[in-house]
């Protein structure tokens, strides 16, 4: 008899290094492929999400999906949309196909937010142009631009004037393709699904908001939302660009109960009854004023390694828990390895700069130094950096995740393990504003690694 095994899609970067903790446990396959290395990338041409669910449907239904009985994804482009509808189809536990649109149509879940938490939210309308049309007038800037369907921060930005919104949203022809291809599978979804919300194919225009950034990670199970934690986001300086990712956060009590409370709202109203949720959000400090920037009906699993080091939660266990259908709240405790954790974010900012990726013997030094270190390297061809330019203002190159005693050790160990791979420290601008203490969050026992 084959043994139960798990099944996740678009299974890379930090849910392979995730999933991984806990494969004895959970063996686990996985289906799809990576949108940001070729050849694997070759395949979004023609991919349909509906046809690519059913064809899974159907392995696990004669038996050829190796004993799936469950499937998991924090994939945002494709992964989770098409995990809930797989779960729907299969009659497994998981996110219902509505929550997980509802949350991903930026427009339709800001429509969603101004009717349940109004003080939560934002300005906002869809840009009244289509892809390629000219600027329209009688706009008043800065506005904050992003596609109604999007992942990574892709092509979401301030835009000054009528000038910089026009050539932001010229495309060539080959940015059209990728674009449309990237939108087209949850669109069509969306239209048998969600007809009220429109067409995903524009952007949205929202005012812009100055203020510190953070996320809301947590899930939902039997209806019951139960907050995990907050994590700081921390910018380049001048830049739209996040630098690095802190953890904890030291929000104000104050704002972690607005986001809480604008979370639970929203999570009710588009049916979010099961499963794991992102919720980015800025908070101002002075003004005590929390404005939601968008839900995630997915971990952020950049993120899971963050919790592991400083609250021994391993989101990864968590989202194999609810795929499963059981309560992650059962889990046992693990034991912290650090009081403070980062996500460090390297990048270029000038079309002629092209990082050196480390050489083995600097990984090497590397690893040596920091046994426990998390290192992503995201080597690119000219053309990849020439659109990440353009729709991300910055060309991302590589991630490491540390640990540390507290915010000095923390930077300590940024600056050391920067210097070892030869990359200038993300961490050179503490923002002096935002406290590192960390908040009291309902307590949710967390999990054991492997």
């Amino acid at each position: 008899m084959t043994a139960p095994r798990t099944l996740v899609l678009f299974n890379h970067d930090w849910d392979r290094v995730g999933f991984a903790r806990w494969s004895r446990e959970f063996p686990h396959d996985s289906a799809g492929f990576d949108l940001f290395s070729f050849p694997s990338n070759a395949r979004l041409a023609g991919f349909d999400l509906e046809r690519f669910v059913a064809r899974l449907a159907k392995q696990a239904q004669r038996g050829r999906g190796r004993g799936w009985q469950a499937v998991a994804s924090n994939h945002e482009q494709f992964g989770a949309l098409g995990a809930a509808l797989l779960a729907e189809r299969m009659g497994w536990p998981g996110t219902p196909v509505a929550a997980v649109l509802a949350c991903q149509h930026k427009l339709h879940a800001r429509q969603v937010l101004e009717a349940v938490c109004p003080e939560a939210n934002t300005p906002f309308a869809p840009l009244p142009a289509r892809y390629g049309d000219p600027a329209p007038d009688g706009l008043e800037y800065p506005l904050f631009i992003k596609p109604v369907k999007a992942a990574f921060s892709v092509l979401a930005r301030v835009v000054h004037d009528r000038a910089d919104l026009h050539e932001m949203t010229r495309f060539g022809a080959w940015e059209l393709w990728v674009i449309r291809h990237l939108v087209e599978p949850f669109e069509r979804v969306a239209r048998q699904r969600l007809p009220q919300a429109g067409t995903a194919h524009r952007l949205l225009i929202e005012a812009p908001v100055q203020a510190l950034q953070y996320n809301l990670d947590g899930y939902v199970f039997d209806g019951e939302l139960r907050p995990l934690g907050i994590v700081a986001s921390v910018m380049y300086p001048g830049t739209q660009a996040f630098m690095r990712f802190d953890y904890p956060s030291g929000i104000p009590a104050s704002g972690a109960a607005q986001a809480i409370e604008a979370a639970r709202r929203f999570l009710a109203a588009v049916g979010f009854t099961h499963g794991l949720f992102n919720m980015e959000f800025f908070h101002d400090a002075a003004t005590d004023k929390l404005s939601v920037i968008e839900f995630n009906p997915r971990m952020a699993a950049q993120f899971s390694d963050l919790y592991l080091r400083v609250d021994g939660i391993d989101l990864h266990r968590v989202a194999l828990e609810l795929a499963w259908g059981r309560d992650p709240a059962l889990l046992p405790q693990a034991q912290p390895s650090a009081g403070m954790a980062t996500s460090l974010v390297y990048r270029a900012f000038a079309p002629d700069e092209v990082p050196a990726m480390p050489s083995r013997a600097r990984q090497a030094a590397f690893h040596a130094a920091f046994p426990d270190a998390l290192l992503f390297r995201f080597p690119k061809p000219r053309g990849s950096m020439t659109r990440d330019f353009k729709w991300l203002g910055s060309y991302r190159y590589g991630i490491v995740h540390l640990g540390g005693r507290d915010l000095a050790d923390l930077f300590h160990n940024c600056r050391e393990a920067s210097a070892l791979l030869d990359w200038p420290a993300p961490c050179t601008h503490p923002d002096s504003s935002r406290s590192t203490a960390p908040i009291p969050l309902p307590s949710v026992p967390s999990c054991l690694p492997a």
